[in-house]
């Protein structure tokens, strides 16, 4: 007896067995992502953190996030914190921490770059130890103040009327170590006191008992054998402040 032809599914069988292949390929996946951490949603959780905190910076801020490997596995958490690292600041190449405090807590850290484009002040032209620096003697030039020490100038008031300690060459950024404020009183000289106070002011005269630059602490003799301890200003006035 010969065997009786296969009969055809019906096309509904067909649907079906259409429809469960697609199901067994999707579900899994599914429930696979839906308990992971959307890595996308991290990098721009990181993006807003910097842009955020970079607002108050001097100058343009500029800033890149780095990428996050794609591959990464991190169980989904409904509040990830973003957070900068003990010691770091959002300042040339750094690093910015993502941690989740769940039941199942993660930690990683995503590489940023943060450019800082601000005016330095730097020297016009060649300038020696000693020299006193006048407007002439400085410009402004952008530059990346990442790149630069935190010393670095950026107000040219900062600059004019100090004097250079070692010399500077000409587009040298200033820095406040590089420079000394004028001296403005000297040991022995006979300088004004001015005290102030709430509603009053008196002056009288004095002795300073060492040489001071601007803005510097000093000491003072008066006549009648008193010592007071002032801030010198300029044109020999020794300010004191009650």
């Amino acid at each position: 007896m010969g065997n009786s032809p296969a009969k055809p599914p019906s096309d509904d069988k067909r649907v079906f067995a259409a429809l469960c292949c697609l199901l067994l390929s999707i579900i899994p996946a599914s429930i696979h992502a839906a308990g992971l951490q959307d890595i996308g949603a991290i990098h721009k959780a990181v993006e807003r953190f910097v842009q955020q905190n970079t607002t108050d910076l001097p100058g343009q801020a500029a800033s890149t996030v780095g990428t996050i490997d794609p591959r990464l596995r991190l169980p989904a958490c409904p509040t990830p914190e973003v957070f900068l690292p003990t010691g770091s600041r959002l300042w040339g190449n750094t690093t910015v921490g993502v941690r989740c405090s769940s039941a199942t807590p993660w930690t990683i850290y995503v590489p940023v770059s943060v450019k800082i484009m601000a005016q330095i002040a730097v020297a016009a032209r060649p300038l020696v130890a000693g020299q006193t620096i006048t407007q002439a003697d400085v410009l402004l030039q952008s530059g990346d103040l990442s790149q630069q020490p935190s010393s670095v100038i950026i107000d040219p008031d900062q600059v004019i009327g100090k004097t250079v300690v070692s010399g500077a060459a000409p587009g040298q950024a200033f820095r406040s170590d590089m420079l000394r404020a004028p001296q403005v009183i000297q040991q022995g000289q006979t300088v004004k006191v001015v005290a102030k106070g709430s509603g009053f002011q008196v002056s009288s005269e004095g002795k300073a008992l060492a040489n001071a630059t601007l803005g510097q602490a000093v000491s003072v003799r008066t006549p009648s054998g008193q010592i007071i301890n002032g801030i010198a200003r300029q044109n020999g006035v020794v300010e004191v402040n009650f």
